[in-house]
């Protein structure tokens, strides 16, 4: 049975007929009633000259930044876990206001700090310290750490590392509780499968660890977003290993200098070759040197936890057509590598400790997984494709530790059986809106081109790319069908168990955005 249109309206005016003054207030008042000292600063409310600074700090996608997009009531930033606790329970107070929760932005459509109905940010940048154990090579991280903080942390102080994503300004938080992808991935797997704990506000504003809040949620909020189940201060993280030197490489290769055929080798290559090295290829339009037409130049871009002169051995024994030769490796620290991963002075570490991205853009993001090695014909067929358009492709190689581990294991199932997965990339720096129509429309072609290279029944994308595109919740609604519609893509076998999950811990689906996991007992559609 589906809620009546009116319900949804009366709902709706209901939360508009209060102003954001208002609101602020009974927030405030109640914060104050639990004894929270000081509670006006931290809350923010539009009429705060810091409100857009607050705001727009982390915003890392321009298209959600403009006058038009829709603003917090108010926001939220707590400096202490225990602040949240009362948070949540005089969230609760405001009746049916959405919660967005942020860490550190990067999300790709806006989902953390934009909502179509009256909304609240709670914006976790504050909670951001790192406690770290070097005897048991241990780390305790809150959710709005950076990746940059940590690494520069462990890897400065302490000589190890964690497997996480090379962006130094993601939030921990929503990176890890969504899977965590990284260099390291093919050696150590994921960042949720090195997560021996963590610290969750529930829907009745406790904090919960591993042992209280039980094996089934632990589960949830490593690969099935944490935001679907309640507020995740803190991981703990094993750290891992790495080596005193690392070797960098990176080769260019056109169309016209045989890299379809590079390509072709290379997904029939990845899946047994050494787990210590990562070739990660990039691909994307360029100015042909033999004509005034566009060709496609792919860039293989490789991580080795090792010395060149071993690269160079299994390069030789395993990929010898790609002709990696002495001179093209960068023997580095593991900190180093990951500067240059970033393209960032690899003589400056504390640049990891920076929070501003060097340059703002309007940006769009898709994904697939692939199963089965591409024909060289079809690899043609998309180079094609790809001279039309602006967009570029970004395949990240599996294999290695990522096969061995159960699609069940975590939350999140793309395990055994997948090759690599790509990402979709398309940037632009114009701010008209006819822009976004272009760009978007190139993005939205060149996936449905893909249709027949990609995973079928179902389709699977990656869960830290978020998009919209594959399906959404609008308007905070909880309907299992159109839940379905994205989460089997993004979870697969899971989907069903995160349902019964979320539907334990939070049976009012008050933790919900547009691609949140839906609850049972509210649903409207079967």
């Amino acid at each position: 049975m589906k809620i009546s249109i009116s319900i949804s309206i009366f709902i709706l005016l209901s939360l508009i007929s209060f102003s954001s003054a208002d609101l602020q207030e009974k927030f405030i008042q109640c914060l104050d009633n639990q004894k929270l000292p000081n509670a006006s600063s931290i809350v923010y409310s539009p009429e705060n000259p810091s409100f857009k600074t607050v705001l727009t700090s982390y915003i890392r996608n321009l298209r959600f930044d403009r006058p038009t997009t829709p603003k917090p009531e108010f926001i939220i930033t707590p400096h202490l876990e225990t602040h949240v606790e009362s948070i949540i329970v005089c969230l609760k107070t405001l009746g049916n206001i959405q919660l967005k929760i942020r860490s550190g932005g990067h999300d790709y459509e806006g989902i953390s700090y934009v909502s179509h109905v009256p909304f609240v940010l709670l914006d976790m940048f504050n909670l951001r310290s790192i406690t770290v154990d070097g005897d048991s090579k241990t780390a305790w991280v809150q959710a709005g750490a950076t990746l940059g903080e940590l690494y520069y942390k462990i890897g400065t102080e302490y000589g190890l590392g964690f497997p996480a994503g090379v962006c130094p300004t993601v939030g921990v938080g929503g990176h890890i509780s969504g899977g965590g992808y990284g260099n390291m991935m093919r050696k150590y797997g994921l960042s949720i499968d090195n997560v021996i704990d963590a610290r969750i506000v529930d829907v009745n504003g406790k904090i919960l660890n591993r042992e209280t809040m039980g094996e089934d949620l632990f589960w949830a909020i490593r690969g099935g977003g944490g935001a679907s189940f309640g507020v995740v201060t803190a991981f703990k993280l094993n750290l891992v290993e790495v080596p005193a030197v690392v070797t960098n490489f990176q080769l260019d290769r056109t169309v016209e200098e045989n890299a379809s055929e590079l390509v072709y080798k290379w997904q029939n290559t990845i899946e047994s070759i050494d787990n210590n090295l990562f070739i990660r290829l990039l691909i994307k339009r360029a100015q042909s040197n033999e004509s005034e037409n566009y060709t496609v130049k792919v860039t293989f871009f490789a991580q080795y936890l090792g010395d060149s002169n071993s690269l160079l051995t299994l390069m030789n024994t395993q990929f010898p057509e790609l002709g990696v030769k002495k001179t093209d490796c960068q023997e580095l620290s593991w900190i180093q590598s990951l500067l240059n991963w970033h393209d960032l002075d690899i003589k400056s570490p504390k640049l990891l400790l920076s929070r501003e991205l060097p340059t703002q853009i309007y940006l769009k993001r898709k994904s697939d997984y692939v199963k089965t090695p591409i024909s060289i014909h079809g690899l043609n067929s998309i180079w094609k494709n790809m001279t039309e358009g602006d967009i570029m492709l970004v395949f990240n190689p599996y294999g290695g530790k990522m096969h061995e581990i159960n699609e069940t294991a975590t939350a999140f199932p793309h395990r055994a059986g997948n090759l690599f997965k790509i990402q979709y990339a398309v940037n632009w720096e114009d701010a008209e809106l006819n822009m976004d129509k272009m760009y978007l429309d190139q993005s939205r072609r060149l996936y449905k081109f893909m249709k027949p290279f990609v995973s079928k029944k179902p389709r699977s994308s990656y869960l830290n790319y978020r998009d919209l595109d594959i399906g959404v919740n609008s308007f905070g609604k909880n309907s299992y069908k159109e839940g379905k519609k994205y989460g089997k893509k993004y979870f697969g076998v899971n989907f069903d168990r995160l349902v019964k999950i979320k539907t334990a811990v939070d049976p009012t689906n008050f933790f919900r955005n547009e691609q949140s996991i839906p609850v049972l007992n509210l649903v409207q559609e079967t």
